[in-house]
């Protein structure tokens, strides 16, 4: 039996004579992963299998080296011997205050606590300790450092998310605000409280929290969650909140993002017929998209303000730059209606016309379109793989394997960054590769026949 667990029997009842610190977290009692407060709304099979798991009272402890809170042996001062939860429960409800008691009056599990024991045991039996006899000595008190304040969870995540919405768009913000505090969340749900240091969090925390995504969800949906985590604690360690981005070291998984399909070309135009006598609205978005080259949230984004007419240019929003200047080719600007009675500020496409307001989030706008779209493809039976993305990697494969037939294949690429926006060579390369857009030519004049 540990020595703590001795000195915990010794003053379990009296609680009311020993004064506050704070170098630990709150002792709490584990009860098998269940709360004892709604024991009676319980199966017996859920509370068999709870007996069944060891309770205990568990805390942490700053460390004296690294500074950081650092998880105890767990004490169960055998009531798991117990099989039902009233005995249990008590007795660690009794350890729990007696450990409260201890931890107040000074018990450091990194020193020595001789003194502590024989100073508590002289309270308990009400004696006074004799002050023993020391030689004069002439000393040099040194200054005590000042303690270091720490920043609590509801601080940090304050913080965090406070700075990031300044350098964020709104619609990514609201995916990043929301990942976040899924993770915070998770951890209220684990047993941290709001009022931790924010240095309770470990690396080892972050890798349970991902594993449970994964298990859930999916590797893509687990590194995008990794990745969000590891920029929170980015801004955390750029104002000195915590010593280290420890989320970056954590590996990333392999994953096979989900692309849409390229259309074939009878398929292209028989969508393109359908839509232009069913759905001119449609028609025209599906159009900026295809010759435009534009991604459909891009296409969300235009206002009646982005498109210069006269002068044949369109002011697209991009992700990955503030503002994009691409050309309106002459073939898309035929299908433009006249614009000029619109305010600069309407949305281009709205639900029901061209042109008008439309008080809806980026992501939401692009949803309805995609929604609308669905209905085409329930027409044509077209499955998931299929997408108003499709239309942007049809047009730039058609485009790339016309433009192959003059040029070489730098020429070809270094013409189609300009229409694609892609900011390097490589990542319009990664982009043609993943698409299919590069095809070989026939090799069979290559090959010997067989038999």
């Amino acid at each position: 039996m540990s020595s703590i667990f001795l000195l915990l029997q010794s003053v379990h009842e009296n609680v009311h004579v020993f004064p506050m610190k704070s170098n630990y977290s709150e002792p709490k009692i584990y009860t098998g992963g269940v709360d004892v407060g709604s024991w009676s709304k319980l199966t017996s099979k859920e509370k068999t299998h709870a007996l069944r798991k060891d309770w205990y009272i568990y805390y942490s402890f700053r460390n004296p080296k690294t500074g950081k809170l650092v998880r105890q042996t767990n004490i169960k001062g055998g009531v798991n011997r117990y099989k039902n939860k009233r005995t249990r429960y008590h007795l660690l409800k009794v350890l729990k205050q007696s450990l409260e008691i201890v931890l107040q009056e000074g018990f450091n599990p990194y020193k020595d606590n001789e003194t502590l024991i024989e100073h508590l045991q002289n309270k308990i039996d009400g004696k006074t300790a004799k002050p023993k006899k020391t030689t004069s000595v002439t000393t040099v008190v040194e200054p005590k450092p000042k303690k270091e304040i720490k920043t609590t969870l509801l601080e940090a995540f304050k913080l965090a998310l406070e700075l990031k919405e300044k350098a964020m768009g709104a619609s990514s913000f609201v995916r990043y605000k929301s990942r976040i505090n899924r993770f915070k969340k998770w951890l209220l749900e684990n047993d941290f409280k709001e009022k931790d240091d924010i240095d309770c969090i470990t690396k080892k925390t972050v890798i349970q929290y991902l594993n449970s995504i994964l298990l859930n969800s999916s590797p893509r949906n687990r590194n995008n969650s990794r990745t969000d985590i590891a920029s929170f604690f980015q801004i955390l360690e750029d104002n000195d909140v915590v010593k280290e981005n420890f989320v970056k070291k954590i590996n990333v998984l392999r994953s096979s993002p989900k692309r849409n399909k390229t259309y074939k070309p009878e398929e292209e135009q028989a969508i393109f017929k359908y839509l232009k006598e069913n759905d001119k609205l449609l028609y025209l978005f599906v159009r900026f998209v295809y010759y435009g080259a534009l991604r459909p949230i891009e296409v969300c984004r235009l206002k009646i303000g982005d498109l210069d007419i006269q002068d044949k240019k369109i002011y697209v929003k991009a992700k990955n730059q503030p503002v994009k200047i691409k050309i309106i080719p002459e073939i898309l600007l035929k299908e433009l209606p006249d614009l000029s009675c619109f305010s600069k500020s309407d949305c281009l496409f709205t639900p029901t016309q061209i042109g008008g307001v439309w008080e809806a989030e980026d992501d939401n706008k692009r949803d309805y379109f995609t929604k609308q779209f669905k209905k085409v493809k329930d027409v044509f039976g077209l499955s998931s793989d299929y997408g108003l993305y499709s239309f942007r990697h049809t047009f730039i494969t058609n485009l790339y394997r016309e433009m192959a037939k003059t040029a070489s294949p730098f020429e070809v690429k270094s013409k189609l960054m300009l229409i694609t926006g892609h900011a390097t060579m490589a990542a319009l390369e990664k982009y043609l590769r993943d698409i299919d857009a590069v095809l070989p030519e026939d090799y069979s004049k290559l090959l010997k026949p067989n038999g």
